[in-house]
């Protein structure tokens, strides 16, 4: 007796359904595996420049740019301009007194300016942009941060001086914030000397250092002390921000008899271009009055954008930026 077929098996093949609907899968999964390769390989494509975006009119733009390191050769850096950043030092700097009248340079009294950059460290591209200006500067580098070694390592080769950024204690403290390295007061002596050598190990180009915030520590003389000594010890400067204006630093480097200077002026407690041009001027005025002057900023896109346009102007007014290894005494 023959067997009677159970019916609905063979209902696809019938009719073709079964082999269009198995082409079109295969298809699908094709098109899938193509267009997840295509997309691979323009993520991972970096395009070639030919010209750099500004970061100076898009603060937030991302931009493209090739450095060199003896650590990152021929690669490139890919980063968002950073937003302002004031939780490093809002809080810990004092008035500056208000703008003198202006003097007009002469061949006798032309003077020198050295500007230094505190808080860098956290953005490669911070470092090339400033470094374009293609003048003299100072960057005072907090170790620990993202890219402090690469930062340190680029100006280095880009002939610019060297600090480290040492992070003591504010007033403020424990309510303001300081980074996990940073100088307390509580510290014993040993505990300073083993923070400030791992400062100086991590950033071996440096030839000086200065304070980051520090209202609190800076005004501890047997503090300071041990810290300075030990900078001495090793041939660095000191650079005192003056964040208080009871600091003893510029005292106890005097006494150790060490190589330092201090701040003659802040450039831009406020981030608009009007003020930090009001902040320079009052510098170059110090400066073709004493001879030299000492300036301090930070990289905000304000003021990295306001330094690109008036630094080049200085010389026609009688100032030479230099290393702040010229003005140290």
């Amino acid at each position: 007796m023959p067997l009677k077929k159970r019916p609905g098996l063979n209902r696809y093949k019938k009719n073709g359904k079964g082999g269009f609907a198995f082409a079109v899968l295969l298809v699908f999964i094709c098109f899938l595996m193509v267009g997840g390769y295509i997309l691979s390989r323009n993520q991972q494509k970096i395009p070639e420049i030919k010209s750099v975006e500004s970061p100076l009119t898009n603060k937030q733009s991302v931009v493209i740019k090739p450095y060199t390191s003896s650590a990152m050769l021929q690669k490139q850096v890919v980063e968002a301009v950073p937003p302002l950043r004031q939780d490093y030092y809002e809080g810990d700097i004092p008035s500056e007194q208000p703008l003198t009248k202006s003097l007009q340079p002469s061949e006798k009294n032309r003077a020198e300016l050295a500007i230094l950059i505190d808080d860098m460290g956290s953005s490669m591209q911070e470092a090339i942009y400033l470094s374009d200006i293609g003048l003299p500067l100072n960057f005072a580098i907090i170790p620990g941060l993202r890219h402090y070694k690469e930062v340190a390592e680029y100006a280095t080769l880009r002939g610019i001086t060297v600090l480290i950024h040492i992070p003591m204690q504010p007033k403020e403290y424990p309510a303001r914030r300081i980074e996990s390295n940073g100088l307390l007061l509580e510290h014993s002596d040993e505990e300073l000397r083993s923070r400030v050598n791992s400062y100086m190990a991590s950033l071996p180009m440096a030839v000086g250092a200065n304070n980051h915030m520090g209202s609190g520590f800076t005004e501890n003389r047997e503090k300071m002390k041990v810290v300075l000594g030990l900078l001495k010890e090793n041939d660095l400067f000191f650079i005192d921000s003056i964040t208080t204006p009871r600091t003893t630093g510029v005292k106890v480097a005097a006494e150790l008899g060490m190589h330092y200077a201090k701040r003659d002026v802040f450039l831009d407690n406020e981030q608009k271009e009007t003020y930090i041009r009001r902040q320079l001027d009052q510098a170059v005025n110090r400066a073709l009055r004493n001879g030299h002057a000492i300036a301090i900023c930070h990289p905000h896109p304000e003021t990295i954008s306001t330094l690109s346009k008036a630094l080049p102007d200085l010389k026609s007014k009688g100032i030479t930026l230099v290393s702040l290894k010229r003005l140290v005494r």
